[in-house]
């Protein structure tokens, strides 16, 4: 049985408990007070048409068969009655279940007395109403009705004993029938309470259901990409405008994907039974537009995606990024210029002004530095050019970073004793070599100019992810640390805290190592400053060699 619609999906106090049906039972509970009438209906029509065609040869009635046929014509016309009242009036539902369970128990009742009591099994029929009602009004009431019919049953076996001097033996087999009515309703009503919690959950699941369905909709009519949704036969299930746009095509065509492009048709039939995702460039000569389609594996409704990117956005989006981040380079880059230009300017006016021998080598020296300093900035900046350029190769750490230190400290004996190195067994990462030089020299450069001059001062410590593949290099030094204002800007284009400093070298080093598929990252202070290269372990596939003639 169903639940009704306008019960609230909230879980009201308990002062103010009301279930749907008595709020405003919907069509469902009308639709089945309705059977319930007819098979009423059935029953009296039945009873009658028995006693008038059985001649006495069926058990019903034999005590008093008129008393029988006119009780059978009463239940009939209220039968009837009842079903004209709730196709004219649909109003209090639950005095109508409860007049009708009533006139039940009376009329049966009447019909077990005319039939010589509860040995005629006409009780039985009673059993059936209570359970009836218990499912129609999804038990709330069936307790009553249980002790309704048996008082009645009571009285009639009662009546027989004084009036008809009936077996007193017979109270045994009416109690026992009483007894099957209550746990008739007792299990009628936890069914129904079942049949209340499984309706009220689907209903809850299918407005969530509705709602998902909507939202996806909408998200998949919006997206940028394309997308189809493509059955087991071959037959497009779901699109959105933008798929057909791709496509070039001015509006869905028939449900057939080779409708959409024949290529894609012929793909996905290649496709379709492969359990891993897979792509394919496309050519679209109805609009020349380059499309990535990605084919995911159907589920198991046998449904598979289509998804449809458009190259030439993406590549323009790209663009429109490099665009963007060279813009805000090269105005930084205006600006870094322009400081030391000034200083030589003015430094080359005074030199041209001073006589020869005053003051002229200080501002000899101002030109040199300034000069030096420009000198920096375009040899970094040209080398963050050459980012993209990377030939990632297996590195192993160990040997490296002793190299790297050991030309470090041709420049200051210190170094080797100031860098410690702690780096696992067999510890290589896929980097471009002279990337990775430019890198770990300026973060040792950086932790050197900061750190103390104590024994293992700065340490490079190499630790291995309990994720498989993945590892991290850690550079630790013991100095102050970095300020908390200043750690949103150390990757940031030429900032920097020192005078002579150009403020690329932490920038072009977090570009390195996003050219190599490692992130470089600043993590709290150890007490130092504390960086991490974050990388895999693995490299990929050499490329393969061409072949020669």
């Amino acid at each position: 049985m169903s639940t009704a619609d306008s019960a609230p999906p909230e879980r009201p106090a308990p002062h103010a408990r009301r279930t749907a049906l008595e709020i405003a039972p919907n069509e469902s509970f009308w639709r089945s007070l309705r059977f319930f009438s007819y098979y009423r209906l059935i029953v009296a029509g039945v009873f009658l048409g028995a006693i008038e065609l059985s001649d006495g040869a069926l058990n019903i009635g034999a005590q008093d068969p008129r008393l029988f046929y006119w009780t059978c014509a009463a239940y009939l016309a209220a039968a009837a009655l009842n079903l004209l009242l709730q196709g004219q009036w649909r109003h209090a539902f639950n005095l109508q279940l409860t007049l009708q369970v009533v006139a039940d128990i009376f009329f049966l009742t009447l019909l077990l007395y005319a039939s010589g009591g509860a040995k005629s099994g006409m009780a039985m029929m009673m059993l059936v109403v209570l359970v009836g009602a218990a499912l129609v009004g999804q038990g709330r009431m069936v307790l009553f009705y249980a002790a309704l019919a048996t008082v009645s049953l009571l009285l009639e076996q009662t009546y027989r004993v004084l009036a008809h001097h009936g077996e007193v033996s017979d109270f045994f087999r009416t109690g026992l029938t009483s007894i099957g009515f209550f746990g008739s309703a007792i299990a009628a009503r936890l069914l129904a309470s079942r049949v209340i919690a499984n309706e009220e959950l689907a209903r809850r699941r299918g407005i969530e259901l509705a709602d998902q369905m909507r939202i996806n909709e909408r998200v998949i009519r919006d997206m940028q990409d394309g997308v189809l949704v493509i059955d087991a036969a071959g037959r497009v299930r779901q699109s959105n405008p933008q798929a057909a746009m791709l496509l070039g095509l001015a509006a869905p065509p028939a449900p057939a994907l080779a409708a959409y492009s024949p290529t894609l048709a012929r793909e996905f039939l290649q496709r379709r039974t492969r359990a891993a995702e897979s792509d394919v460039l496309l050519h679209i000569p109805q609009n020349g537009r380059h499309l990535r389609a990605r084919f995911l594996p159907p589920g198991e409704g046998g449904n598979a995606l289509i998804y449809l990117e458009d190259i030439g956005r993406l590549q323009q989006e790209a663009q429109q990024v490099k665009l963007a981040a060279l813009g805000r380079l090269t105005a930084n880059l205006a600006h870094e210029i322009r400081n030391p230009l000034a200083a030589i300017s003015h430094a080359a006016e005074l030199l041209a002004d001073d006589p020869a021998g005053q003051g002229t080598d200080r501002l000899t020296r101002i030109i040199g530095d300034n000069t030096q300093r420009l000198n920096r900035l375009v040899a970094e900046v040209m080398e963050l050019g050459q980012r993209d350029r990377a030939s990632p190769e297996r590195i192993e750490l160990t040997g490296f970073l002793r190299q790297l230190v050991e030309e470090m400290a041709l420049q200051d004996t210190s170094i080797s004793t100031r860098i410690a190195v702690e780096m696992p067994a067999d510890f290589a990462l896929c980097f471009d070599r002279g990337h990775l030089h430019r890198v770990l020299s300026n973060l040792l450069g950086n932790a050197l100019r900061y750190a103390t001059h104590a024994p293992a001062a700065i340490c490079i410590l190499g630790e291995r992810s309990r994720h498989a593949n993945h590892a991290a290099l850690h550079i630790i030094d013991d100095g102050q640390g970095i300020d908390t204002a200043e750690r949103n800007q150390v990757f940031e284009p030429f900032f920097t805290t020192r005078p002579t400093g150009t403020g690329l070298g932490l920038y072009i080093a977090r570009e390195l190592c996003e050219a190599n598929g490692a992130r470089l990252s600043l993590l709290d202070n150890a007490p130092g400053a504390h960086f991490c290269i974050s990388f895999t372990l693995l490299c990929p596939d050499p490329p393969p060699a061409p072949q020669t003639t």
